[in-house]
């Protein structure tokens, strides 16, 4: 029997295949919490990476977001404090680099992935290139603009599936300057046939016109099929008060979605950490939060 993930320590966590996170996301009841960073900008607290800072005040799956797979570089981490140390590092040949992830996964127990936020660009050697580095999951989607539609995502997923075999999530949280529903039942259905393990949502409350009754639908839908869900705070309201953060986790949480993501709209690319502390109390309570902040990663 798998254990659920929001009682994990790093030691089962590591152990876990894909199939198995996912069981130990769903076993969690909607209390599960991923935070996206940005990967190249200086890390808020000094010599730590925005990783470690994310999983000090709650979060259980960390996205890196701006990570070039080609020359992976995450600021923080030994050897890569400071401008100075980055350029150095991409002069290097990558046979003498430490594997960024691998790293990651050392100094947080947690489960990492990677977001591919224009997948237009996608090509089997990305793909290939973040199975390598050990990923546990890719989020495949499109930031505002990007021109990214349905089709193409559900096209990502299936070309996925076939050089990458962590967990697979796939969605839109924004229009993407498309003339297309944000939340479309048949692109979600289009998505789970193909075999996205998590689906992405935008977060009732971050999207114009996107109601409660969208996201519940959907998830009863997604999760009738095999498949998680996972709303995503992706319109730098990240940075906004406690309040309207708790606002959201709470609305999601009724609204029946499995994992809540904050993103990397605050200083220097993460969500304010009060704000990821304040989502963990809403979803969870203090009791699992504390075992989530306080658990160590030699555990």
């Amino acid at each position: 029997m798998v254990k659920r993930l929001l009682s994990c320590t790093a030691s089962e966590i590591k152990k876990m295949t894909p199939m198995e996170l996912k069981q130990a996301i769903k076993s969690s009841e909607g209390r599960i919490i991923c935070s996206e960073n940005a990967a190249l900008s200086q890390p808020v607290a000094g010599e730590i990476t925005n990783a470690e800072l994310a999983s000090a005040y709650g979060a259980d799956l960390i996205l890196l977001n701006a990570f070039d797979v080609f020359n992976p570089i995450v600021m923080g981490l030994p050897g890569s404090a400071n401008l100075q140390e980055v350029i150095d590092l991409m002069n290097d040949p990558r046979s003498l680099r430490k594997n960024p992830v691998d790293q990651l996964k050392y100094l947080t127990g947690k489960p990492i992935g990677i977001n591919i936020e224009s997948v237009d660009a996608l090509s089997p050697e990305t793909l290939q290139e973040a199975q390598k580095l050990g990923f546990d999951f890719i989020c495949l989607t499109g930031n505002s603009e990007t021109g990214v539609t349905n089709k193409k995502i559900a096209e990502s997923i299936q070309l996925a599936k076939q050089h990458f075999f962590g967990l697979i999530i796939a969605g839109k949280t924004h229009s993407t300057g498309v003339d297309e529903e944000v939340v479309n039942m048949s692109a979600i259905k289009s998505f789970v046939e193909v075999g996205a393990d998590i689906i992405l949502l935008p977060a009732v409350g971050t999207i114009p016109g996107v109601a409660d009754e969208d996201i519940r639908d959907a998830t009863k839908y997604i999760r009738a099929n095999g498949a998680l869900s996972m709303s995503a705070i992706g319109t730098s309201q990240e940075s906004s008060d406690k309040e309207t953060i708790k606002q959201i986790a709470i609305r999601n949480k009724i609204c029946g979605v499995d994992i809540q993501h904050i993103g990397d709209a605050g200083y220097s690319g993460l969500a304010p950490v009060e704000n990821i502390y304040a989502m963990s109390i809403a979803i969870r309570g203090l009791r699992h939060t504390m075992n989530r902040v306080a658990t160590s990663v030699n555990r």
